[in-house]
């Protein structure tokens, strides 16, 4: 965790024609104040050449200042780069690669890698962008290690994410870097998103034919969390073997039946932490983990933080 003294300076380097969402993924965690949550961030914008730059919405935005916001920078966000085959200007190249060398974090979402790779500060390193250009990636900068299967890749000096909404998740990771996964937590809440989902989740999930593969095996399992569920339970529900249910999740979910499960019990009891006043004893053992040793364990294994701690941060919410 990295805890900054003063404002961290995030700036967006913006170009024509700029995707309005992923820009957007930036501005919501690291440039939107929100009540009761402390702002640890200063947010701004930059273009090569200052003034109209149009959008994917079909709208321009006017970008006031140029390259030279880079140069105090504390994390540079390339959300976006299209098209991806637009080389980077010699001026571009030298502000990214200035920003790097003063200790700038470098952060790019969906096909801003592009732009990222040619500085060549990727090279012989692991990233990943949207699985539809995982392959051109791969194909015009052989020397990066395509991930095409993570949400996103952090070195800490650069970092990476898949498609536009994967933005999201690296940008609240690396809030959770900085600041802690309390706070972390504290803004997804307010952008009513699920705190965290691990880096190394697959993209997307194989689409399930018709008729639900799981019949109903999930809904199932929740209303039933406080019960001692193992993997052969779920899978002598649904009249399988935990084999053949382990494939199913792995077609419909991306994930296995254990990890499903655990994280449906971290989510209920991240719900009972925000809305009750239940002892961690009493909640560990609504959810079925047990005991409140269990719950602290797999909370901070998949949240990144103590029950005690995010109930806190709530409660001053």
């Amino acid at each position: 965790m990295r805890y900054f003294s003063a404002v961290h300076r995030v700036v967006a380097l913006v170009r024509p024609v700029q995707s309005t969402f992923e820009l957007g993924c930036a501005v919501e965690v690291f440039g939107t104040e929100r009540a009761r949550v402390p702002q640890h961030y200063e947010f701004e914008v930059c273009t090569e050449t200052p003034g109209r730059v149009q959008t994917t919405a079909g709208y321009a935005i006017h970008v006031s200042q140029g390259l030279a916001a880079l140069d105090s920078a504390d994390t540079v966000i390339i959300p976006g780069w299209l098209p991806v085959e637009e080389p980077l200007s010699d001026g571009v190249c030298r502000a990214l690669l200035a920003a790097h060398t003063r200790g700038a974090r470098l952060v790019t979402i969906c096909s801003g890698v592009f732009a990222l790779a040619r500085t060549g500060l990727l090279d012989g390193r692991s990233a990943t962008t949207h699985w539809a250009r995982a392959e051109q990636l791969r194909r015009e900068f052989p020397r990066v290690r395509v991930e095409p299967d993570r949400l996103y890749v952090d070195h800490g000096d650069v970092a990476t994410s898949a498609g536009a909404g994967a933005g999201i998740d690296l940008c609240l990771h690396l809030v959770g870097q900085d600041h802690g996964a309390t706070h972390a937590a504290l803004v997804a809440r307010h952008m009513v998103l699920p705190p965290h989902r691990e880096s190394g989740r697959r993209q997307y999930a194989t689409p399930t034919p018709p008729g639900d593969v799981l019949d109903g095996l999930l809904e199932w399992a929740v209303e039933r969390l406080e019960k001692p569920l193992s993997v052969d339970d779920l899978a002598a529900h649904l009249g399988v073997s935990p084999r053949t249910l382990a494939r199913r999740f792995a077609d419909r979910l991306g994930t296995s039946p254990g990890t499903w499960l655990l994280s449906r019990r971290v989510a209920a009891a991240r719900a009972l932490l925000e809305e009750t006043d239940l002892p961690v004893e009493a909640i560990a053992a609504r959810v079925g983990l047990t005991s409140a040793v269990n719950l602290r364990r797999r909370f901070r294994d998949q949240v990144g933080t103590t029950p005690g701690a995010y109930r806190r941060a709530f409660r001053i919410s």
